[in-house]
């Protein structure tokens, strides 16, 4: 039998994904939960689960294009009884993604179906799907006639009789990023007929319908600009004056994520210099110790550690401001987050539990962490749940700056370089090795004596390393 596999929702609401690479061909037999393809989300590039057994009968979609939730990516061919569930043996499929194995999602897709219209299926009739979603419901075949709201991207934009499966029109189905194209173009949606999964107007259709009739005044000025890629030399043998790049993927998360932040929670920055000649010294013993032979250890490694002592002290830097209770969340954990920059743009991906963490199993974990994100392998996983941040300006020989909080977080600790700089120590200036944290903080969440003293901590750890011994 022939299925189609429907690109899913892979977290968070994520409406489209762009397809970086296929790990398979046409005509290639796949195993149940084989990488089949590697896609790059908002938030990370995600290598996407076979949800059958079976063989690739056609390709969707080619690499570098980006695909809408719910659009059809592989048909697979698969024997008749791959329906069967798999057995406990088979291999989990990554949870993180939604039921794209289904017939065609609806707008209504979000609805539970009530328990008087179906009952679950026998194991062997059930279809394979992806973690997190359940068996797949069959209908009893009894008629319902109540009308549920049908919901697109959150929006409420009609009703459907479950019997008949009509829809009264209210407005045309398309979700917030079509409607952004459609009046960029000048275009009504109410006059682009729906291509996609229950008539919803995707931005091909916007495209098709711009390119098949009368162009409007935005689509002609659109249309004027020269059909050339960017960077490419015109006819005259000179470089474009200008250079465009599609915001799109982890760049275009972060920068809604930024704004969002910097204009939902009140920012305030301290900043403390700091003599960190001791610490360099104790990393020099450190590595020279056979307890961290193997290991990676660096000023990063030493301030994050610095930073996990001086929250047990001052734990309102490690909390989130709950606007929907009107509560400040308080947590007894910290995940660790890191901010990296990438090919792909800047991400935060964090370390779990990093307050359980032994000196060299931090030094593990950030050398992972770092690696994972330079490889575009961080998972959406490892990118949420963060609870306090730190970002390393110095490794690009910054002294200094005002970080942007990661959304959600009440604190951003930013680390500048170590430079060699005259000193005043025991009463004579001396040539010290210095360093500048900056720390911005949420002053819903954070009062400015607290932020202070967390920042004063952490500034004596790094100052002299065996203050550690007086706050734990």
């Amino acid at each position: 039998m022939i299925k189609e596999f429907r690109l899913p929702d892979l977290g968070e609401g994520l409406t489209e994904s762009e397809i970086l690479s296929w790990k398979v061909a046409v005509g290639d037999t796949v195993s149940l939960n084989q990488v089949i393809a590697e896609v790059e989300t908002a938030k990370a590039v995600v290598e996407l689960p076979s949800p059958f057994a079976g063989v690739i009968k056609e390709l969707h979609e080619q690499p570098g294009t980006i695909v809408e939730v719910g659009k059809p990516i592989v048909t697979f061919e698969v024997p008749d009884d791959a329906g069967a569930a798999p057995s406990e043996d088979a291999p989990a499929v990554a949870a993180l993604t939604a039921a794209a194995t289904a017939p065609a999602p609806t707008a209504a897709a979000n609805v539970p179906t009530p328990p008087a219209t179906g009952s679950l299926a026998p194991a062997s009739k059930r279809e394979p799907n992806l973690v997190g979603y359940g068996a797949v419901v069959e209908s009893s075949g009894r008629p319902t006639r109540r009308l549920r709201n049908l919901t697109v991207m959150g929006e409420k934009v009609g009703s459907e009789n479950l019997d008949t499966g009509t829809t009264p029109a209210e407005r045309p189905r398309s979700t917030p990023p079509v409607r952004k194209l459609a009046k960029d173009l000048g275009v009504d949606l109410a006059q682009v007929v729906g291509t996609g999964p229950g008539g919803l107007i995707s931005r091909d259709d916007v495209r098709n319908f711009v390119g098949g009739g009368d162009l409007p005044a935005a689509a002609h000025h659109l249309s004027a600009v020269p059909d050339r890629a960017a960077g490419e030399p015109s006819g005259s043998g000179q470089q474009e004056r200008e250079t465009r790049t599609p915001i799109k993927g982890v760049r275009k998360f972060t920068a809604a994520a930024m704004v969002a932040s910097a204009f939902t929670a009140p920012h305030v920055t301290e900043f403390l210099t700091v003599d960190v000649t001791p610490t360099m010294d104790l990393m020099a013993r450190l590595k020279a110790s056979h307890a961290f032979t193997g290991y990676k250890l660096t000023p990063l490694t030493i301030v994050a550690k610095a930073v996990l002592v001086a929250l047990r002290r001052n734990p309102s830097l490690n909390s989130r401001w709950d606007e929907a209770s009107q509560e400040i969340v308080q947590f007894n954990y910290v995940n660790l987050g890191i901010a990296a920059a990438t090919p792909r743009g800047l991400t935060v991906p964090n370390i779990k539990d990093a307050d359980a963490l032994s000196l060299t199993g931090l030094s593990e974990a950030l050398t992972a962490l770092t690696e994972s994100a330079r490889a575009g392998k961080t998972t959406p996983a490892e990118l949420s749940g963060g609870t306090i941040s730190i970002t390393n300006i110095g490794v690009f020989g910054i002294d200094a700056g005002t970080p942007i909080l990661n959304p959600g977080e009440a604190a951003i600790l930013a680390v500048g370089a170590v430079r060699n700089m005259p000193w005043e120590y025991q009463g004579e200036v001396a040539l010290r090795q210095v360093m500048t944290l900056s720390l911005s903080f949420d002053h819903r969440l954070v009062d400015g004596e607290q932020a202070s003293r967390f920042l004063a901590d952490v500034g004596a750890i790094l100052a002299e390393p065996g203050m550690v011994l007086t706050m734990v």
